[in-house]
């Protein structure tokens, strides 16, 4: 069979006159109109020779050649470009030969010989790699939105995977789900949706992969998918723009209002920023963990910062390391945790300590909780729980942390014996929250608390806190346990290694102040 030659020209009645010059030497030929489809059928039928009209609509001769270039199965082919306008010719960008005004189709013919000619002088291509219309390269050559674009038009199913080195020795990975060419789902990291697809469209490098397959996933994108790329276009444009204004995700951010002074009226994607920020004060925590895409969140974050609402702190350098030393909670927290006591207390009682349940799947649980905990300043341990001299039915007091000189948290050791469900929601009455200590198996551990767990959830204004404890060597993924352990609420999961006492203790510290309202 002849060498295959491909032209791709939007001038259809040119596009033919090169055809039968090529013809006429033997050559067999296919002609396409447009970008999406010139690949498509370089995928399926690997031609020798590429002619590309430079300004290709849909997607552009070079853009097409980068695609063909980064794909290991079309490395091979020969390129050579034509175009309408003479000043092209002065180009010395293009990784091929170029034919400008006056395009004649005999030169051009004459130029895919040359290039056939080149080609069979040269060492025989290796096997393709790859199976068949498989597409890989460099998102610093195309952009992801123009791949998108690209195959949108192809009306292509199949499964785009996106990968970034965000520092040594850490992969990030994402996923991009086609059906007829509309993108149905995505996902990097923790965010789904829509929110994973804008984080994507902003990555500028990286690999990426197409591999055209039957995809069956429940749709979880139903923007269609000309608005997504326009929407993410927009979110890249304005992230550049503002880029010195919003906040870096390495910073932490806080609340340095009171609850009583926010507005009345609140946006929703700001309420759920605050409310993120009850758990989560480092800015990529808090962009991860909120549904609106990064942008706006960002965004959120700076009109609150500008406001003087949310005050920012750069992550913390060496000179601004944490001083163990110091209490677990600083003033700001002090100040928050009086404001909750004062709203949830009956007018004119006297203040008095905040109350949290702490609740162990097992014994090992509690004297592993119990010897992190003794380690931070400001805990006083019951003796019984320093000596191992309780019982796990014991309904009683397994410490205090303070919070400043006259405010602290009441631990409140309860037992999860089912006799004891009667006393469960009096015991989390006008509590501060209830901490799940789980150590083993995570499903037999959520399993042994599930009873006492879902009883404290019925209560108003619950708030529940899991601990994961994990043995040395022991690595689990959170996505992994809150996929597989419905009962635990996203967001709410710390995972704290016993093996490093220095990172066991800076994590429970974290975890104590996510607590405080």
């Amino acid at each position: 069979m002849s060498a295959l030659v491909l032209i791709a020209d939007g001038d259809q009645r040119r596009a033919q006159r090169i055809a039968d010059a090529c013809r006429a030497s033997g050559l067999e030929c296919r002609v396409t109109s447009h970008g999406a489809a010139a690949l498509e059928t370089a995928l399926a039928e690997l031609p020798a020779v590429l002619v590309a009209q430079l300004d290709l609509p849909l997607i552009d001769g070079p853009k097409l050649a980068a695609i063909l270039r980064a794909n290991p199965r079309t490395q091979p082919t020969r390129l050579l470009f034509v175009s309408e306008r003479a000043e092209a010719a002065a180009r010395k960008d293009l990784p091929g030969r170029l034919i400008a005004a006056p395009v004649d189709p005999d030169e051009v013919a004459s130029g895919v010989r040359a290039l056939l000619a080149e080609r069979d002088g040269a060492e025989a291509p290796s096997e393709p790699i790859g199976g068949a219309g498989i597409v890989e390269g460099d998102l610093a050559q195309i952009p992801l939105a123009d791949l998108l674009q690209l195959f949108h038009v192809s009306r292509e199913t199949g499964t785009f995977e996106v990968s970034r080195e965000l520092e040594v020795g850490r992969l990030a990975r994402g996923q991009v789900l086609l059906r007829g060419g509309d993108v149905i789902a995505a996902s990097v990291e923790a965010a789904l949706g829509e929110k994973a697809l804008y984080r994507l469209l902003a990555w500028d490098r990286g690999r990426f992969v197409f591999r055209p397959e039957a995809v069956t996933e429940t749709a979880t994108i139903q923007r269609p998918t000309r608005a997504l790329l326009r929407e993410g276009k927009r979110h890249v444009e304005e992230c550049g723009r503002l880029a010195v204004d919003l906040p870096p995700l390495s910073a932490h951010v806080t609340l340095c209002i009171q609850r009583s002074a926010l507005p009345n009226v609140i946006h929703p994607l700001t309420q759920e920023v605050l409310v993120v920020l009850e758990l989560y004060s480092r800015v990529q925590d808090v962009i991860d963990h909120c549904s609106y895409p990064d942008y706006q969140v960002l965004r959120t974050l700076h009109t609150l910062i500008r406001r003087g609402m949310v005050e920012l702190r750069r992550g913390p350098g060496p000179a601004e390391a944490p001083d163990t030393a110091a209490g677990i909670f600083a003033p700001a927290h002090a100040a928050r945790l009086r404001e909750w006591i004062e709203a949830v207390m009956p007018r004119g009682t006297p203040a008095r300590d905040a109350k949290l349940l702490v609740v162990a799947s097992d014994a090992g649980a509690t004297r592993d909780f119990v010897r992190m905990l003794a380690r931070l300043p400001g805990v006083a341990i019951d003796e019984r729980f320093t000596t191992g001299s309780y019982s796990a039915d014991d309904l009683t007091s397994l410490g205090r942390i303070a919070v400043d000189e006259d405010l602290g948290i009441e631990l409140l050791h309860t037992p999860v014996a089912q006799r004891f469900a009667p006393l469960w929601p009096v015991a989390g009455h006008g509590a501060l929250g209830a901490l799940f200590l789980l150590s083993g198996p995570a499903s037999r551990a959520v399993e042994a608390v599930r009873p006492t767990l879902e009883a404290l959830r019925r209560l108003p204004r619950a708030r529940t806190f899991s601990l994961l404890l994990l043995e040395k060597g022991e690595r689990v993924v959170p996505e992994e346990v809150r996929e597989n352990l419905s009962l635990l609420d996203q967001g709410s999961l710390f995972l704290i290694p016993l093996e490093s006492s220095e990172k066991s203790s800076s994590l429970l510290r974290e975890m104590l102040q996510r607590v405080l309202p």
